[in-house]
C-alpha cells in the first residue's frame, strides 16, 4: 500500500466536534476500503489566504493515510461531496512523519514564547533608563 498525506479544510461554521466527526467519517471510509489511519491532527481554524466559498476562515485537518489507491479516490470523492469541506489535498509521499508536524511544532513554540512577542521592545526599560539618568 501507498503512504498519503491528505489535508481538508472545513467550513468556519461547523464546530470542532462535527468536524471530529467529519473525520472519524473519513477515518471509516479509508479502513472499510483496506486502508489505515496513522496519524490524526486538527490544527484549529485558521485564516484562509482568501475567500473560498464565501468563507474566511476554515478548519484545518491533517491525515496520513497508508491505504490503496481505490481507498484514497473514494474518500477524495465522499470529500468533494460534503458541503461542510472547502479544500482538499492529497499528496502521496515516501514515508510519514512520526511526531507532530511542522504546524503544531511552530504552534507550541509560539505558545512557549507567550503569543506574538514584544512589539516594539520593552518600554519599561527605556523610562527606568530615563530615571536613572
Amino acid at each position: 500500500m501507498a503512504l498519503y498525506e491528505c489535508v481538508y479544510i472545513a467550513r468556519q461554521d461547523i464546530s470542532a466536534t462535527q468536524v471530529e466527526g467529519l473525520t472519524e467519517q473519513f477515518t471509516s471510509i479509508i479502513s472499510e476500503n483496506g486502508g489505515s489511519v496513522a496519524k490524526t491532527e486538527y490544527w484549529g481554524l485558521r485564516n484562509l489566504a482568501y475567500k473560498v466559498k464565501k468563507n474566511r476562515k476554515g478548519h484545518y485537518v491533517l491525515l496520513n493515510l497508508d491505504a490503496p489507491h481505490a481507498a484514497i479516490k473514494e474518500v477524495e470523492r465522499i470529500m468533494s461531496l460534503n458541503e461542510d469541506v472547502l479544500r482538499t489535498l492529497t499528496v502521496r509521499v515516501d514515508e510519514l512523519e512520526e511526531g507532530p508536524s511542522v504546524v503544531m511544532l511552530n504552534r507550541n513554540s509560539r505558545d512557549e514564547r507567550g503569543g506574538r512577542g514584544g512589539r516594539g521592545g520593552d518600554r519599561g526599560d527605556r523610562r527606568s533608563r530615563e530615571d536613572s539618568k
